[in-house]
């Protein structure tokens, strides 16, 4: 009897590692830009791995702003200053506009220049404030 409770425990504790190491290895993946678009004062970056809190997105904000601007040129504000960046979550990949609600690129041929709707982070600015919808 003392076996089988033996090989149950180490059963359910490789499980219990195998998971904890699997949730390490989820939180920890690196943020990948996958594409930035540009519509005047508007910037569409499509992010794979983005952070799952609002303080970890804004967080990965503050700490990147500087590289989005060096290698994307982001953001590009409007001569009055404000500009926008939307954080789209690229996980479900290009797709044709179709009958959904979807987010459509102007600086791409169709069909395939579209993706879902699912947002992961709006950040602008304006002269008089800053805003954050995470």
């Amino acid at each position: 009897m003392t076996v089988k409770n033996n090989k149950a425990v180490i059963v359910l504790l490789l499980a219990l590692v195998a998971g904890v190491i699997y949730l390490i290895w989820f939180l920890l993946r690196p943020v990948e830009i996958v594409a930035v678009h540009q519509d005047g004062n508007y910037s569409y970056v499509l992010v794979k791995n983005f952070p799952l809190t609002e303080k970890g997105k804004i967080d990965w904000w503050l700490m990147n702003k500087d590289m989005l601007k060096q290698r994307y040129g982001i953001p590009k504000p409007a001569s009055y200053g404000a500009f926008t960046i939307v954080f789209w979550d690229f996980s479900g990949g290009y797709m044709e506009e179709g009958k959904y609600d979807r987010r459509c690129f102007a600086d791409m041929k169709p069909p395939v220049n579209c993706i879902e709707k699912t947002k992961s982070l709006l950040w602008g600015e304006v002269q008089i404030a800053t805003f954050i919808l995470a």
